[in-house]
């Protein structure tokens, strides 16, 4: 069974970015983008960063998850996605899974807001959520080891580093 490699972060963070040429740097790989399981919701949706949709948010997370975990039985998979601290024990439940590799991008938040408020073809500009989202990360009870502060604004050294955490386990995270 191949590995899940969590890469996750406020907006704005390089998630994307980084977790797309993390997955091009694997023979066989799959990239599960979490955000893409919010646009199921056809009616009735609640904006994810608000408290009213911590209900909805744990339900698409664990959609995500439990489809991340199963693709580990073809290949490895970088997930890509809003995966707090105070969510992870119940994604990696979902995915079915003993273990994934954890790891968090954050950039200081001045660089997230920029890229939240430049980025084209994306359909979140919100900043003061960014920035809310922002501060439960830094704010949340990570172990430093899963934490990239200030990675390089170049993506392909970023997931270079991360890829260097999953080839020497120093960012796994397991029941």
């Amino acid at each position: 069974m191949a590995e899940l490699i969590v890469v996750t972060g406020p907006p704005g963070a390089g998630k994307s970015t980084v977790g797309r040429v993390l997955a091009d740097g694997f023979d066989s790989s799959a990239l599960v983008v979490g955000d893409d399981f919010f646009g199921f919701l056809a009616r009735g949706a609640i904006a994810p960063w608000l408290p009213e949709a911590d209900g909805q948010n744990e339900a698409v997370l664990h959609a995500a998850a439990a489809a991340a975990g199963r693709l580990t039985e073809r290949c490895t998979v970088v997930y890509d996605g809003v995966v707090g601290a105070w969510h992870l024990a119940g994604f990696l439940a979902a995915t079915a899974l003993p273990e994934l590799h954890y790891v968090v991008l954050l950039p200081p938040l001045d660089l997230c807001l920029h890229r939240v408020a430049t980025r084209v073809g994306h359909g979140f500009t919100d900043a003061p959520a960014a920035e809310h989202m922002y501060g439960e990360f830094a704010r949340a009870d990570i172990d430093d080891r899963h934490v990239l502060r200030e990675p390089p604004d170049e993506a392909v050294i970023t997931a270079s580093m991360v890829r260097t955490l999953v080839e020497r386990r120093s960012a796994l995270y397991g029941r």
